[in-house]
């Protein structure tokens, strides 16, 4: 009988959506061991059914804790041969770990490119590509000197860090002033001149070797950090093209960032003059719906497509990108819409996917309510898109 592999999962429970990776991992043929700090009790019963072990800790901030889970799976299971838990916030954890426990993946050395906005900007210059002027900055007078040199508006973020959270925009010498009034001391920022742009993504699934097997783009209708500035509703769509430089400079940036038998979530300004500029590589699945709306995209399964890569390193699906698949949020804190939640199901028919409540800690970015709408014509999409968010 073939041995199974063990699969240790970091948090396997959250954020909701990533929950399938348990059952579709343990259909392949894993053994799926799950580490968090939640009660068994509390687990979905589909997570419950898809996990061969759980090993609840106190707290999963404490090494120590989660070091003696994986450390009792490995003398009950055999050697451990995947730590993973898709997640940005367990990035280090994961990656010490696997180093502790001699486990395929990044380790800790490898961690500095990717988690800092400065280190990846150097990376992005080695291999050619352009990068937003802007460096790490300390003091209040090197902050003021860099913001002259820059020039405003400029934009301050943690260098280590992911989505909109403690990120400014930052439009004279008095806005940077309150800005060094409410700064984290504890936090190292980044100044980077502000780049008027779209926002484009390259995202997807590379083998065990760093081919890409999946790939997609997402396209916002504004920027993250302006939906969370006015708490606003906001829009973003999986395209069913992939433009070609996209996929050149995305494809250079997997091999530099020497991804294996992960996902990818690369984020660009696409500038006035139509050129790319990447902006910050994330070695993850992207947030929120878009990892299921992978699959609304395509008609594929990308959570079984990923247990066929680590087990058999194939992506045995084709993907053909029959529709567009689009994700538009609302925010009844500062808009009244004109169509009910019935009025939306009636007119968008089986085009609409779902309707999601957001848990409070992603509302400011994701809305109270999003919607997940796919059809194969852009044209209809944005028609979906104006009727959902149409206001009084």
């Amino acid at each position: 009988m073939e041995n199974k592999l063990n699969f240790v999962m970091i948090s396997p429970h959250f954020p909701d959506n990533f929950a399938t990776f348990a059952p579709r991992l343990q259909e392949t043929g894993f053994n799926t061991l799950g580490i968090a700090d939640v009660p068994y009790e509390q687990l979905s019963q589909t997570l419950k059914n898809s996990l061969t072990d759980y090993y609840r800790v106190d707290n999963m901030e404490d090494y120590n804790q989660v070091y003696r889970a994986v450390a009792y799976f490995a003398h009950k299971y055999g050697r451990i041969h995947r730590i993973e838990s898709h997640n940005e916030h367990w990035l280090e954890l994961d990656a010490r770990l696997r180093t502790d426990f001699n486990v395929f993946g990044y380790k800790e050395n490898d961690l500095d490119a990717i988690k800092h906005k400065s280190a990846m900007k150097e990376v992005f210059r080695s291999i050619g590509l352009p990068v937003a002027n802007g460096r790490v900055f300390y003091e209040r007078a090197d902050g003021f000197e860099l913001a002259n040199e820059l020039n405003f508006p400029v934009i301050i973020k943690p260098d280590s860090g992911v989505g909109a959270g403690d990120t400014y925009k930052i439009n004279n010498e008095d806005e940077l002033a309150h800005f060094f009034d409410i700064r984290h001391p504890e936090v190292t920022y980044i100044m980077e001149e502000f780049i008027p742009g779209d926002i484009v993504t390259f995202d997807g699934l590379v083998d065990h070797d760093g081919n890409i097997v999946y790939h997609s783009s997402l396209l916002y209708n504004v920027a993250v950090l302006e939906t969370v500035e006015n708490n606003d509703d906001m829009y973003f769509y999986l395209s069913r093209e992939v433009p070609e430089d996209l996929y050149e400079m995305g494809a250079k940036m997997v091999q530099a960032f020497n991804a294996k038998e992960r996902f990818f979530h690369f984020e660009f300004f696409r500038i006035a003059d139509g050129s790319l500029l990447p902006l910050e590589v994330n070695l993850r699945p992207p947030g929120g719906a878009t990892i299921d709306m992978f699959n609304y995209g395509n008609d594929i399964d990308i959570f079984k497509e990923y247990a066929n890569v680590v087990k058999d390193n194939k992506f045995y699906t084709a993907v053909e990108r029959p529709y567009y698949c689009g994700y538009v949020s609302r925010q009844y804190k500062t808009h009244n819409y004109v169509h009910s939640n019935d009025d939306i199901r009636n007119y968008l028919g089986d085009n609409l996917i779902n309707i999601q409540t957001i848990p409070g800690i992603f509302a400011a970015i994701m809305g109270d309510e999003g919607y997940l709408v796919r059809t194969p014509s852009e044209e209809q999409l944005f028609e979906y898109f104006a009727f959902i968010r149409e206001k009084y």
